[in-house]
């Protein structure tokens, strides 16, 4: 029974070798994908100067997304914006102007996070002076002209400066939530000076 025993042994590691080859090539073919343009982070296009409009249903303008450099990786489906700029516009309304150092767009591009000296502007209004908000990240819904942030942020109004942490501003209603650590500083507005040596 000895001999008969050695003459199978190189046949069944033979097998076991075949089984653990095609086994490893079946996980790292898994693992990697089809084709090595899904295994590595690398931009499949590059847009640079960008700029997209948006129109309503009358025609006008109703957002613009605009940015130095737009980069699309097709490993994940994630798009980089370089120093993107958006700019909300509504008839009869004040524009509000978004600046950020880079940001980055949902897969149906209805989304848009942005990051680093993330700048808000709303412009004066017949009612209302100019509006401006400062944070470190805004994640923006252009769909519902909602914008908000989890993060600390500063938001002065002529003479009114607010601050706290987490924030939803509804364009539509013109609402404001501020969420936790609320702070409020109101200077009084200096009142004009009478020159004492004026002359009737």
């Amino acid at each position: 029974m000895r001999p008969s025993t050695t003459r199978m042994s190189p046949l069944l590691l033979m097998l076991a070798l075949a089984a653990l080859t095609f086994w490893l090539e079946r996980t790292v073919r898994q693992e990697e994908g089809l084709h090595p343009s899904l295994r590595r982070h690398d931009p499949d296009y590059v847009v640079d100067n960008l700029t997209h409009t948006r129109f309503n249903l009358q025609g006008l303008a109703d957002s613009t997304l605009a940015a130095a450099k737009m980069l699309h990786y097709p490993d994940d489906d994630s798009t980089d914006l370089v120093t993107p700029r958006m700019v909300q516009t509504k008839p009869n309304e004040p524009r509000v102007t978004l600046t950020a150092d880079r940001g980055t767009l949902s897969q149906d591009g209805e989304e848009v996070f942005l990051y680093g000296n993330v700048l808000v502007v709303r412009e004066a209004g017949p009612e209302r002076p100019e509006t401006r908000m400062r944070t470190s990240f805004m994640h923006v819904v252009s769909a519902h002209s909602v914008i908000r942030t989890d993060r600390d942020i500063v938001i002065t109004e002529a003479d009114r400066v607010l601050s706290g942490h987490g924030m939803e501003y509804r364009n539509n209603t013109k609402e404001l939530f501020l969420r936790e650590r609320v702070r409020g500083r109101f200077e009084p507005r200096k009142k004009a000076s009478v020159d004492s040596n004026a002359t009737e």
